[in-house]
């Protein structure tokens, strides 16, 4: 009888690694047998990375008022309640307040989940700067040819990608492990979870929010600039920015990023990435990303109804405007031009709502309750 169980367990496995459901395994030895049922914010040391290094860190200059206005009770419990890991607020270019929970220092790295995205955006920003990318309305295809065969596949752009509008066949689902977050997030090869999947419509024409995209979008960078998406974040923008802490970012086997999340980093230096938008692109008077990519980044986009520009959520139906960097569990860095203001928050907020057409009911609160009290 026992034989014959052994040999069912065999034949299983056998047959998921045919399907191509092999990743499954390495899923659930990196979450349920370790007492998680889904990725978490301390995951990365579980997966292999490359560095993102600094070389002349610069600490957050302190608001006089730095820590002492403290948070009121709705803001407290709100935080409190939704397993918060770290809360910061930057005011005129001067860190305010500054809040850890549940062990978490300002030491602390995290995982960004998809605040990745925007930096994804931001390196194709820069390789359009340094001529590496001709246009951001080449074809993927210059890049891979073999995209080509596919249907719709030569009308498919570096802009599409980097404002959602690629029509890949790519259910964004978190916790369906059949589907292609989790293969692109467990599984050995992104290159075999990205470029598998067909574009169902042409491209373009309709705002889907897709990891898929982002990934492609990143193969095309990777291409361009001829190194490690790590490696070109570190030059670019960790060390110009000053950042306090070296990052890693997670990678597949091959040592390819996954550019649609995973930057694992600390508040304050996701912090300098939003300082660096409310600034326009400069950092110490030196332009580090042209501000016209900036203005684009953060301009919404028709086809997403005014949510999505590329790589940011944006809120602009809100009296107090704001746009922002998202990541799941509700790891956000959110710009306040009007107030000059940079509010990040890391946690793990497993039911995080979404009552405003994908856009957190967390984020909105945070943004009028923060400025309220730091105004």
């Amino acid at each position: 009888m026992l034989q014959g169980f052994l040999i069912c367990i065999i034949v299983l496995i056998i047959l998921m690694y045919i399907l191509g459901y092999g990743y499954l395994f390495n899923g659930i030895s990196k979450t349920y047998l370790r007492g998680k049922l889904s990725a978490n914010i301390d995951d990365g040391k579980l997966f292999t990375s490359n560095p993102i290094t600094t070389e002349s860190p610069r600490l957050w200059e302190e608001d006089p008022l730095y820590n002492k206005i403290e948070l009121p009770k709705n803001i407290l419990d709100d935080l409190t309640h939704s397993n918060t890991a770290s809360f910061l607020v930057i005011k005129d270019g001067k860190l305010i307040h500054e809040q850890y929970w549940n062990g978490y220092t300002q030491l602390s790295k995290t995982n960004s989940f998809s605040m990745a995205k925007a930096v994804t955006v931001m390196l194709l920003g820069k390789a359009l700067e340094e001529g590496k990318i001709k246009n951001i309305d080449e074809k993927f295809t210059d890049f891979f040819e073999d995209f080509k065969q596919k249907k719709f596949g030569t009308d498919l752009t570096l802009k599409n990608l980097a404002q959602m509008e690629a029509a890949l066949d790519w259910d964004e689902d978190y916790k369906n492990p059949f589907l292609p977050n989790a293969k692109a997030y467990y599984g050995r090869s992104l290159a075999k979870a990205a470029f598998s999947r067909k574009l169902t419509a042409e491209p373009g024409k309709q705002f889907e929010y897709q990891s898929g995209a982002t990934q492609l979008l990143g193969f095309a960078i990777q291409k361009a600039v001829n190194q490690t998406l790590a490696s070109y974040l570190s030059e670019k923008f960790w060390t110009p920015l000053g950042m306090e802490q070296n990052a890693e970012w997670s990678t597949d086997e091959s040592g390819m990023e996954k550019t649609y999340c995973c930057i694992h980093s600390n508040a304050r230096d996701f912090a300098k990435l939003g300082q660096l938008f409310l600034d326009n692109g400069k950092a110490d008077d030196v332009q580090v990303l042209n501000s016209d990519f900036i203005e684009q980044m953060r301009t919404p986009t028709e086809n997403s109804e005014d949510i999505y520009g590329m790589g940011l959520w944006i809120n602009h139906d809100n009296p107090i405007k704001h746009y922002y960097f998202l990541g799941l569990q509700g790891q956000y860095i959110i710009m306040v031009p009007d107030h000059k203001m940079v509010i990040v928050r890391t946690g793990s907020y497993e039911n995080l709502p979404k009552n405003d057409r994908g856009r957190p009911d967390q984020v909105k609160f945070l943004v009028n309750e923060t400025v309220q009290l730091f105004q």
